[in-house]
């Protein structure tokens, strides 16, 4: 299966059938991101219950401080 993160093309495990799995495959859990599936916004205790499908455009916002 394929996905898209952040515009890129993203082959994901066979292992991998959840959000949450495949956040933390790439890396990708820590504090201060926000994930969003189809340009919805997925809470943080959703992203285990949010399937992946073929072709799913993921969305990972990191917050920085700054000014």
């Amino acid at each position: 299966m394929n996905v898209e993160i952040n515009h890129q093309k993203t082959a994901v495990e066979t292992d991998c059938k959840t959000l949450q799995q495949l956040l933390e495959n790439q890396q990708l859990v820590r504090q201060g991101i926000a994930v969003a599936v189809e340009n919805r916004v997925v809470p943080r205790q959703k992203w285990s219950e949010t399937e992946l499908a073929d072709g799913m455009k993921i969305t990972v916002i990191q917050a920085v401080c700054g000014g």
